[in-house]
């Protein structure tokens, strides 16, 4: 069952309400396992709202993944060559709603969903083809569209 954007925020925001012990058992009725001993209340809280996040509107890409564990090990990761680094927003308003994308090691992030480039992201948000670097504002000439945050 697909829950909404506002379901997920409420479940969230429920956990701001939890003490350290409270977001322990949380942990372990989520995960089936104790909660890491040297994780603070407030990373745990954080850890506990991705995992909500995930199951609801999917995790990592498998190439995400892999490229995470190769970085723990210490082997060099490929990024692809642009400007924006990972974890760059880049901000849009369409319509009267505002977008916001993650740049990924591996692609985009938006509304829950992975994407491979800018494009396929503007064609999720307006339904027509764009050029992704021109929606977002980061070509010369689109008239500063969208913005980095």
């Amino acid at each position: 069952m697909r829950r909404s954007v506002q379901e997920v925020e409420a479940e969230i925001a429920s956990l701001r309400d939890l003490d350290a012990v409270a977001l322990r058992v949380r942990w372990r009725a989520a995960t089936g396992k104790a909660a890491p001993r040297q994780v603070s209340a407030a990373l745990l809280l954080r850890m506990l709202a991705y995992r909500i996040q995930a199951e609801a509107f999917g995790d990592l890409s498998r190439k995400s993944v892999r490229a995470l564990h190769r970085i723990r090990e210490g082997d060099a990761v490929p990024l692809p060559e642009r400007r924006e680094k990972p974890g760059t927003v880049l901000v849009r308003e369409w319509n009267g709603i505002r977008h916001h994308v993650m740049t990924m090691l591996d692609g985009f992030a938006w509304n829950g969903g992975t994407y491979r480039s800018l494009s396929e992201v503007a064609f999720a948000i307006t339904g027509t083809k764009w050029s992704g670097p021109r929606f977002f504002g980061l070509k010369p000439g689109s008239q500063d569209q969208g913005r980095a945050a």
